[in-house]
This record gives C-alpha cells, structure tokens and sequence, in this order.
C-alpha cells in the first residue's frame, strides 16, 4: 500500500512515499521514511502527528493513499504575536 509521510520544515518540505504493508501503522511508515535519521530533531513523544490537517495517533492503521503528516512543535505562544493588519482593499474610481 502507497502513503506519503511528510515533514516540513523551513525553509523546505520533504514528502517521501513509503510502500507500507497492509495493516501498517503511522509509526511504522514513519520509521520506514528515513525521516527520522533525516532528521534528528524529530521527537514523536512530543511532536503531533496527522493526516490531512487532522490529528491521529501513531498506532493509527494506515489506509491507502493517506499523507502522513509529522507536525512541529509550536515554538511561539499565539497569543502574544501581535496580529498583522489587514491590507485594506485599493479604491476603485
């Protein structure tokens, strides 16, 4: 069965396809990207994981065509970032 496992991180996005057995897991098609050596950094005890924007968990049984998606930790709190004002739109005459 083909899954995508997908890691980004700036400045790139790295999607690697991983031929996974029936009844395979998300940690397992992870172990099988290479991500993990690829990158070190990667820590699955604190780092969600997810499916097309969706939260699910590592022993979650892949199904077919599924992305795996490895989440990066939030490094700044949301709300202390001051909100970017919106562009007002140009005016027409």
């Amino acid at each position: 069965m083909r899954t995508m496992v997908v890691y980004a991180k700036p400045p790139r996005q790295t999607q690697v396809p991983v031929d996974l057995p029936e009844g395979g897991t998300v940690l397992r098609a992870i172990e099988l990207s290479g991500l993990l050596k690829q990158f070190p950094d990667i820590d699955l005890e604190k780092q969600r994981v997810g499916s097309f924007g969706k939260f699910i968990t590592l022993d979650t049984v892949v199904e077919e065509g599924m992305r795996v998606e490895i989440y990066r930790p939030i490094t700044i709190d949301p709300a202390t970032v001051p909100r970017r004002p919106v562009p007002k739109p140009p005016v027409k005459e």
